[in-house]
């Protein structure tokens, strides 16, 4: 599992470095825009699951929701 975290925070890295280099480019803003705020999420979540506890953390929240599901019907 930590293998697929590390290719996450190297796709966001990649991400983030290509959409840097290509800021200056006036025509695809939207692009470049895309691929930074991609590139951080993507570092944010693989540094957040890389994190010890962060397994216990989801399956507590994925349980909360799926007792406020039940609870809806």
């Amino acid at each position: 599992m930590g293998f697929y975290y590390l290719l996450i925070l190297f796709i966001g890295v990649v991400l983030l470095v290509v959409g840097t280099f290509k800021w200056m480019v006036s025509r695809s803003i939207k692009k470049v825009i895309f691929l930074l705020i991609l590139g951080l999420l993507l570092i944010a979540s693989s540094v957040f699951l890389l994190t010890p506890g962060s397994s216990d953390f989801i399956y507590n929240l994925m349980h909360k929701i799926n007792e406020a599901l039940i609870q809806k019907d």
